[in-house]
């Protein structure tokens, strides 16, 4: 498999040696509907997703251009970077918009998805036209050999994470579902996410090399 010193790229959601997990702080207070509900101590608005749901904190590794920097966790995402891109439709190499001419590329790895149970559901953020090939080289999951999703419709779905409650020790781990939580579900108030998850709706399944041949018509 190629890496990055072959390349020159490094994925913009693969997290960085340097970048650790931030102390959580976590507490658990009544909101104003009087449910209880996870907070950081310092909580900024950016610790949130877009449904409200709070985000695991992790440092950041940057350079002059506020891009990444640092030698690859080849096998991390970044919790924050995946949030953005997934909530932007950003590719999770370069970060620019994703959408192709064929709609959004999502990329799993061989047999990681059954295209025929519902729902159909990934972390992993879409890929652009010019770095979709770059993507199945470089992430180790993907094995080079990627499913390839073509979807017109990938709706946001729910969050992958930890759930938090009250125990000897104050605030801790209660459960950690193997399953993502779809928006609306009554435990989310206290769950603490580290991954953003999508639905594919009205998608296909082809190859990588298939797309590119695709692509390249369609351009």
């Amino acid at each position: 498999m190629r890496t990055a010193s072959d390349t020159g790229l490094v994925p913009f959601i693969t997290q960085r040696e340097g970048e650790e997990a931030a102390p959580d702080n976590l507490i658990i207070l009544s909101s104003p509907s009087g449910q209880l509900r996870l907070y950081y101590a310092d909580e900024d608005p950016r610790d949130r997703d877009l449904h409200g749901v709070l985000m695991a904190r992790c440092g950041f590794s940057m350079d002059r251009r506020k891009m990444p920097t640092g030698r690859p966790r080849w096998k991390m995402m970044h919790p924050h970077r995946q949030m953005l891109t997934m909530q932007a439709m950003r590719c999770q190499i370069c970060a620019d918009p994703a959408r192709t001419p064929l709609g959004f590329v999502f990329l799993a790895g061989p047999g990681a998805i059954d295209p025929e149970h519902a729902p159909v559901l990934t972390n992993q953020p879409p890929v652009c036209a010019q770095h979709a090939r770059a993507a199945a080289l470089l992430c180790p999951h993907l094995a080079g050999d990627p499913m390839v999703f073509i979807a017109r419709s990938a709706p946001l779905y729910g969050v992958h994470g930890t759930l938090y409650g009250y125990g000897e020790s104050g605030v801790q781990v209660v459960a950690q579902p193997d399953e993502p939580l779809p928006y609306g579900h009554p435990n989310l108030p206290t769950f603490l996410a580290s991954q953003i998850i999508r639905r594919l709706g009205s998608f296909r399944v082809t190859g990588i090399d298939d797309l590119m041949r695709e692509l390249k018509h369609a351009a």
